[in-house]
This record gives C-alpha cells, sequence and structure tokens, in this order.
C-alpha cells in the first residue's frame, strides 16, 4: 500500500468521526467550553456559603493546632530544663 493510500484513508475516517463528534453531546460540550473560556463562571449563592463557611473553620482548625504545638513546645522545654520536682525526688 503507498503512503497516499493511507493518507487518504486517514483523512477520510478521521473526519468523519470529527464531524461525528462534533455534533454529539460530547463535541457540543467542548466547543462550550471552549467558547467561554476567559468567562466568568455563574456564582451559586449557596455554593459561596458554603465555601465561607468551610473558610472559616479552617482557620478556627488552624488556631487550635497552634495553640496546641504552643503547649506541646513548652511542655518540652519544661523537660528540657529539668521541669518540676515530681514527688519524691530530690532537688539538684
Amino acid at each position: 500500500m503507498d503512503i497516499e493510500g493511507v493518507l487518504g484513508i486517514t483523512l477520510i475516517f478521521g473526519g468523519g468521526t470529527l464531524f461525528l463528534l462534533s455534533i454529539s453531546p460530547v463535541g457540543k460540550a467542548i466547543a462550550e467550553r471552549i467558547r467561554s473560556h476567559g468567562a466568568i463562571p455563574m456564582q451559586d449563592p449557596e455554593l459561596l456559603a458554603e465555601v465561607e463557611t468551610l473558610r472559616h473553620e479552617v482557620a478556627e482548625l488552624q488556631e487550635r493546632v497552634d495553640f496546641t504545638e504552643r503547649m506541646l513546645a513548652q511542655r518540652k522545654d519544661a523537660e528540657r530544663v529539668g521541669g518540676p520536682i515530681a514527688e519524691g525526688e530530690k532537688a539538684p
């Protein structure tokens, strides 16, 4: 088979496939996505409220983690320095 024959078959079947894809729902969705590139997406007020709630909760959790880290660091520092004297131990 020569290269022109292979190229012709590829163009015929490839072109037909692209045409069928362009009229299918998938092709229309791809075209719509390309057309709306750069446009402002529709914003759902309920979704925005949910995202804001999640941001608030994450910020609160971060504060709690920071507090816990500070408390653990204070405990480790106290142990390194010598810490409080337990019952039954003699002072150095």
